[in-house]
């Protein structure tokens, strides 16, 4: 039988089922898949168009822009208007901008599609706070673990669908493809999902002002969003570049070998599901320096022994799975802060994550084509080190 997940509050219909946490779940896998699909292909994607390597950096770029758009403007909506109605319009959105990327005729006209993506992938943070307010203190880590878990998968194995189906069909069909699962997840999230009451009446300038007021008022979110911005920011330099780098010299492979690295990232997955319960037995605050401290070791591997296929997979497992735990481990303190806006703080948390995501995906590429593996290595230690610094400050 369908067990309900104890409820914090009856801020909706119904209790978080099993059913509806995993339709959550991979609704976030689909839909967070859009943000990294393009990665895996941007090499055919620059032999289509004739780029340069800093103009394939702004495809992946201006996706995680669009997305750091919609945790601004869109995010705090969902403490405003019911999230199942919203979920439905950015579903539409996908479904449309996946369709103008797959017959873009040019870059600007793709750019511009790959920042609606973005955009529309907000889906994942209107989920991911619905779910949490839904559920008691001592079951939010679990439950963000689940979540997370899910993220991980569509983040992950996003680059692995990806390059297969780019190579073997060309990377229009990247898009087609991302439209349809939009699609169908679009109609089973407003079949499915339950209604909740909104938190507030406030409307739409006073809401988005409230967010930055929330931002300015708690000192701990700015340290906690500082902290996970940078690391993820490492992230995003890795894998911003992997496909680039494994296409060269001495790896020599194409788009769909490149997304393999995906299943092997999978590691995430460990990381997300397992940090959901050390978080209550160690403390957030630890288990991110913990997790910092094992990303850095893992780009360390991989420079130190650059151009071996071995210290690359084994880097690469350390990467992913200490990003993924320390996600899970600042979002249980995240949401802690202010359970009556959940979707504000939450979306000015992850407006930094992203945006870091995105000034990484620059800035590695930019690495990358002046001091090529070696460059990247650097530059993502160096955000590790940051992130270490502002986590260091936070109480918790």
């Amino acid at each position: 039988m369908d067990k309900p997940v104890p409820v914090l509050n009856q801020s909706s219909s119904q209790s978080l089922s099993r059913f509806i946490l995993l339709l959550m779940t991979a609704a976030i896998a689909a839909t967070a898949a859009n943000l990294y699909y393009n990665q895996p292909i941007l090499p055919l994607i620059g032999h289509e168009f004739h780029l340069t390597d800093s103009q394939l950096g702004s495809i992946p770029a201006l996706t995680q822009f669009g997305y750091a758009f919609a945790l601004l403007f869109l995010s705090p909506l969902g403490d405003s208007i019911a999230r199942r109605r919203l979920i439905g319009i950015l579903s539409c959105l996908l479904v449309a901008a996946c369709v103008f990327a797959a017959i873009s005729p040019s870059l600007p006209i793709l750019l511009l599609s790959v920042f609606l993506i973005g955009v529309s992938a907000n889906i994942t943070q209107q989920l991911i706070p619905f779910a949490a307010s839904m559920v008691s203190p001592e079951n939010k880590g679990a439950t963000l673990g689940t979540l997370m878990m899910g993220l991980t998968i569509g983040i992950l194995l996003s680059r692995t669908l990806s390059g297969f189906v780019g190579e073997q069909f060309g990377w229009r069909s990247v898009f087609v493809m991302s439209a349809a699962l939009a699609a169908i997840f679009g109609v089973l999230l407003r079949v499915f999902l339950p209604t909740n009451t909104p938190q507030t009446t406030l409307r739409y300038f006073p809401l988005i002002k409230s967010s930055l007021s929330l931002f300015i008022k708690h000192k701990s979110l700015q340290k906690f969003t500082l902290a996970g911005a940078f690391w993820f920011a490492s992230f995003n330099v890795l894998w911003a570049t992997l496909a680039i780098y494994v296409s060269d010299a001495p790896f020599n492979y194409n788009a769909q070998q490149a997304g393999l690295f995906g299943v092997i990232a999978l590691a995430g997955v460990i990381g997300a599901k397992s940090s959901g319960k050390w978080v209550n037995k160690l403390g957030s605050k630890t288990l991110v320096m913990i997790a910092l401290a094992l990303a850095a070791t893992g780009f360390a591997i991989t420079g130190l022994f650059a151009g071996n296929l071995v210290s690359l997979i084994v880097g690469i497992i350390l990467i992913d799975f200490a990003v993924f735990s320390a996600q899970v481990a600042n979002q249980v303190r995240v949401f802690s802060i202010d359970p009556a806006a959940q979707s504000r703080i939450n979306g000015i948390y992850m407006l930094g994550y992203y945006t870091g995501g995105a000034l990484g995906s620059m800035a590695g590429v930019k690495a990358f084509a002046l001091y090529q593996w070696p460059g990247v290595v650097v530059v993502s230690i160096v955000f590790i080190i940051i992130s270490a610094i502002f986590n260091s400050f936070a109480k918790k």
